[in-house]
């Protein structure tokens, strides 16, 4: 059992920054693999980022490469999500998500049904 708490969202102008965390309780957390996802009023959730068991491998929408970073600190049971140059659309709840399941690649864990376990989400709103 994973628990995940998410913080670090706020009201930010266009251009700015915020950056997410989310910690995980339960002695796994190095065997998980991890995941952002946000969903917007009236739309569905969408995978944002995720990140390998060592970090080692990261994997990104296209609309946010180049402008989000995610990390993890095993030693601290903690993944971020660093959010850079943020735009009125990336307004939305954001989850932090653990995923225990194997994929052969790693588009596949853009989906939400590979994950097991899902925080309560922070909301982050980008004013124009």
């Amino acid at each position: 059992q994973v628990q995940l708490v998410e913080s670090g969202g706020g009201l930010v102008q266009a251009g700015g920054s915020l950056r997410l965390s989310c910690a995980a309780s339960g002695r796994t957390f190095s065997s998980y693999v991890m995941g952002w996802f946000r969903q917007a009023p009236g739309k569905e959730r969408e995978f944002v980022a995720a990140i390998s068991w060592s970090g080692g491998t990261t994997y990104y929408r296209d609309s946010v490469k180049g402008r989000f970073t995610i990390s993890r600190d095993n030693a601290k049971n903690t993944v971020y999500l660093q959010m850079n140059s943020l735009k009125p659309e990336d307004t939305a709840v954001y989850y932090c998500a653990a995923s225990s399941r194997y994929a052969a690649v790693y588009s596949d864990y853009a989906g939400t049904s590979r994950y097991d376990y899902w925080g309560q989400g922070t909301q982050v709103t980008v004013s124009s």
